[in-house]
């Protein structure tokens, strides 16, 4: 790959995966709308660990609370609350843990087929115009529901605030996520509004959650990218690192952003590029 479709892959995925308009959408879109040809999965999953690495570094403290209750479940030191926290955590991962499985041992192969045109190989969706459409309509209704949460969801609970129940859901809500045109930021901020948490807190619930499952799909996938080869892995290594660049960047303006305004722009964002992709395709 050229270095100008790294560049759009990192800028494309670091900007779309923290604002809720869905960035596995915006990624199988480009080569679609581009000459370029498809990245792989590889790369898709080297620029999702680029965007962990800024969550990491952008909510550190949040992290190291959360390590703490790691450390403190297997008996290195006393934080009841942080472990508490960290369990829900764990437990909100697990929704997507067994989605995931379940596309790879092809359980959905034959729904996915009927309904959507889609098929399934070795856990690959592979994307046709009826693909297409699907993420049009998943853009526009998670959309609308996104609007919907925003505008009469409460704002009572902060992250500290969370239960295993809330855990729970909104780790439900991130399973639907695979399916492309979803956004993870923003079925899990839906769920995380529709629960009582503020803008700026269900982001950060949102981003929170999101490290587990984008953590062990990295790991997952580094074999792959050192048996893929030298060249593969310099490519992935530069999606990443541009990657956390503009991860960095955006999810700094979105935390701003969410202090004083509504996610009304992103709703509009999704009906109208919904709308497009429907009579483009």
């Amino acid at each position: 790959m050229t270095f100008i479709q790294l560049l759009l892959i990192a800028v494309v995925q670091g900007t779309t995966e923290f604002l809720p308009i869905s960035s596995s959408g915006h990624l199988i879109l480009i080569p679609f709308l581009t000459d370029f040809p498809d990245q792989g999965p590889q790369i898709d999953v080297a620029v999702h660990v680029g965007s962990l690495l800024a969550i990491i570094v952008y909510f550190f403290r949040d992290v190291v609370m959360l390590a703490r209750g790691g450390f403190a479940t297997v008996g290195i030191g006393k934080a009841p609350h942080e472990r508490q926290l960290f369990w829900w955590i764990l437990l909100g991962t697990i929704p997507a843990v067994l989605f995931g499985l379940a596309i790879k041992l092809g359980v959905f192969n034959g729904i996915a087929s009927s309904l959507f045109g889609i098929t399934i190989v070795d856990g690959d969706l592979m994307a046709s115009i009826r693909f297409t459409h699907l993420i049009a309509v998943n853009l526009i209704v998670y959309g609308i529901l996104l609007g919907l949460a925003d505008r009469f969801g409460r704002e009572t609970k902060t992250f500290e605030d969370m239960t295993w129940r809330d855990g729970l859901l909104v780790g439900i809500a991130q399973a639907f996520a695979i399916i492309p045109g979803t956004s993870r930021s923003g079925v899990t901020m839906t769920m995380a509004r529709t629960l009582g948490y503020g803008r700026f807190e269900a982001a950060r619930f949102s981003f929170l959650l999101s490290i587990p499952a984008v953590a062990g799909a990295g790991v997952l996938i580094v074999p792959e990218l050192f048996n893929a080869g030298a060249e593969l892995l310099h490519e992935a290594l530069i999606a990443g690192v541009l990657t956390f660049i503009a991860a960095f960047v955006t999810m700094a303006f979105l935390m701003n952003f969410l202090k004083k305004a509504s996610m009304m722009v992103f709703v509009v964002y999704r009906v109208a590029m919904g709308l497009a992709l429907l009579v483009l395709f």
